[in-house]
């Protein structure tokens, strides 16, 4: 949806985010508020520029189960999940967020990568019983607060607090339906959702990830990686280094020291004793911790080492163990 601006970018106040997230509120005049307001279970994030990928068919969750890395064969309806597919070499193409609803799974992933996934679909299909489709055009993604009934295609709670516990959930929406799902509801923009985010330290595809990146170095283990499970693409590297048990870098969570003005910028180099031992990959200002960012280091970084973040003095909090 290249050139994709939101209607909700009309409500007063709003401020449209920067790329990746172009298209879409930045925030809506105070991103503090915001924050707060989302953690108090009101309002809801406008994510409409996330595409939206369809699977329909009777075969859908074997044939997804053996292309991905999550266990789909018995995913239950309205039940929410993520997958991460991979390139044959075990690195990390595509994060999905997905729901099946009885007929087919609903797939929301980051802005830009739709193409190439459904492409890479397409070309698995052979004799199974299944029709994918991009139906960004049709449907938008908000993420909300939690709170029942569950609207219909919910796909999964994210990101989580740090205990693991659900904050929220990502829905879509029929996107001619958007502006009035919104009405009457106080509105956060990706500023505050990101904060949120990156205090929770969970990693974002094209932001903590580059070309080389492999699930273990991510904690994606935890919530997008089935280890019991068939063979798909990418799994020898997955148990391998499951196995050995020393993935070649580790995300990290950043506290900045909060007397500078100034945010490190994502690629920033993260700095230890004059040498680069890894980069920053996400920053912002969270309501109660101050600075944060997350990046990703070498895995022998000392865990109480301290830190240079993009010229910012940062202390490390474990996300991925050493």
């Amino acid at each position: 949806m290249s050139g994709y601006r939101s209607p909700l970018l009309a409500r007063p106040g709003a401020v449209e985010a920067d790329p990746p997230d172009s298209g879409v509120a930045s925030h809506y005049g105070d991103p503090f508020v915001e924050q707060r307001r989302l953690e108090a279970g009101e309002g809801l994030v406008d994510l409409s520029h996330r595409p939206v990928v369809r699977v329909a068919g009777p075969d859908r969750l074997t044939w997804l189960h053996s292309l991905t890395t999550q266990h789909l064969e018995r995913l239950a309806p309205g039940e929410g999940t993520t997958a991460l597919v991979l390139s044959p070499h075990g690195h990390v193409e595509h994060h999905l967020a997905l729901v099946d609803d009885g007929e087919a799974v609903w797939a929301h992933l980051e802005p830009g990568t739709a193409e190439g996934l459904v492409r890479f679909l397409t070309t698995m299909r052979f004799w199974s019983q299944v029709e994918v489709e991009d139906v960004t055009d049709r449907f938008a993604v908000v993420w909300e607060p939690v709170a029942e009934p569950r609207p219909p295609h919910t796909t999964r709670v994210e990101p989580p607090s740090r205990d693991g516990s659900p904050f929220g959930r990502d829905v879509l929406v029929p996107r001619d339906e958007l502006p009035a799902y919104a009405e009457g509801r106080p509105l956060a923009g990706t500023w505050a959702l990101e904060a949120l985010r990156i205090a929770a330290a969970r990693p974002r595809l094209g932001l903590e990830t580059d070309h080389r990146t492999i699930p273990h170095e991510l904690d994606w283990l935890r919530e997008a990686v089935h280890l019991d499970k068939g063979c798909y693409r990418g799994q020898e590297t997955v148990a391998r280094v499951h196995n050995l048990g020393r993935p070649p870098r580790r995300l990290v969570l950043l506290h900045l020291d909060g007397s500078v003005e100034h945010l490190p910028a994502t690629g920033d180099d993260v700095v230890l004793d004059g040498r680069a031992v890894g980069r920053v990959t996400s920053a912002a200002r969270h309501h109660e911790l101050g600075p944060v960012a997350l990046a990703v280091v070498k895995r022998n970084v000392p865990v109480d080492a301290p830190l240079l973040a993009g010229g910012v003095s940062a202390a490390q909090e474990v996300v991925v163990p050493a």
